[in-house]
């Protein structure tokens, strides 16, 4: 299989090496680290061990791409600057499936508009993982994929990817409703990751650890609640509890990846996994105090690591 990463940040290294490890021909697109994965490849720290991993081509541009793809893998950060559909249609064939790797809820629309006869997965991505330097990517907790077709079902070739990943033991599962998934993926990332930034830069134990910013997740993650059953989804409490719990009983507590950006004075993710929330809300007349609240704070030009 012939695979296109457009994206080799943290989550699209690591399981774009994972890909490579079981015969997958997969060539990446780089900026800031063009040069050192040219030179030496991308060097992975992982809990499912320690490797190098050379891509086929390392590209600076996706035009460069020589060949067609089976599938190209997006896992870019989700920016309102950036357009997917512009970045990848001049490489996509008629026979390419795409598959994105992204926070968020509602971020395929607008590939789907844009390619509306093109197989389109959605994956799910729940792991800690981080690139603090260029061409190295570390991986120290978690790692769960949820793979789910989005549009035009190929299940031959979504069977295929996710056979790939399993067999390079990287725990997945096909869901039968990505949508739903995305909704409890949700719960965690507008809860722990604007409260890990407006609360001075604290990990997952420092925030579960303060029983008012505990019970601030908790609120935080009923009002996703909310707006998932506004779009017919029944969220539980149990869930939500279930979310907590786990994340509390983490070995190694987890910096979130707004946090991450934040520190790196990075451009954060604050309209894929907040403000497409907060416009679905207005579109169903909803009100999300606290998520409108944390949109405000990150989205102020006054914000500074």
């Amino acid at each position: 299989m012939k695979i296109l990463v457009i994206g080799t940040g943290a989550i699209g290294g690591l399981y774009a090496a994972k890909l490579s490890q079981v015969g997958a021909e997969v060539s990446v697109v780089c900026r800031s680290d063009y040069e050192q994965a040219k030179q030496g490849g991308i060097a992975i720290k992982s809990l499912w061990g320690d490797f190098n991993f050379k891509p086929h081509q390392v590209l600076r541009d996706v035009k460069e791409f020589s060949g067609q793809a089976d599938f190209i893998l997006i896992a870019t950060k989700v920016l309102p600057e950036i357009s997917l559909p512009d970045l990848i249609r001049p490489v996509l064939t008629p026979e390419t499936s795409i598959a994105i790797i992204q926070n968020g809820i509602f971020i395929e629309k607008d590939l789907a508009q844009a390619f509306p006869n093109h197989h389109l997965l959605s994956i799910i991505a729940f792991v800690a993982v981080r690139k603090e330097r260029p061409a190295l990517v570390e991986h120290d907790g978690d790692g769960r994929l949820t793979i789910g077709e989005f549009q035009n079902p190929n299940p031959q070739k979504t069977r295929e990817i996710f056979e790939l990943w399993q067999k390079s033991g990287v725990p997945c599962i096909l869901s039968e409703d990505v949508q739903f998934d995305r909704w409890k993926k949700l719960l965690w990332n507008a809860s722990f990751n604007p409260i890990s930034v407006v609360a001075g830069g604290l990990d997952t134990k420092q925030i579960l650890d303060d029983p008012k910013l505990k019970n601030l997740i908790r609120n935080v993650m009923l009002e996703v609640k909310l707006l998932a059953k506004a779009q017919g989804y029944e969220i539980s409490e149990e869930l939500i509890d279930k979310t907590i719990s786990d994340t509390a009983a983490r070995k190694v507590p987890a910096i979130t990846s707004m946090l991450l950006d934040f520190r790196a004075s990075k451009k954060m993710e604050v309209e894929a996994i907040l403000g497409n929330a907060l416009r679905f809300a207005r579109d169903k007349n909803i009100e999300l105090p606290l998520i409108s609240e944390f949109y405000r704070k990150l989205s102020s030009p006054s914000l500074r690591a």
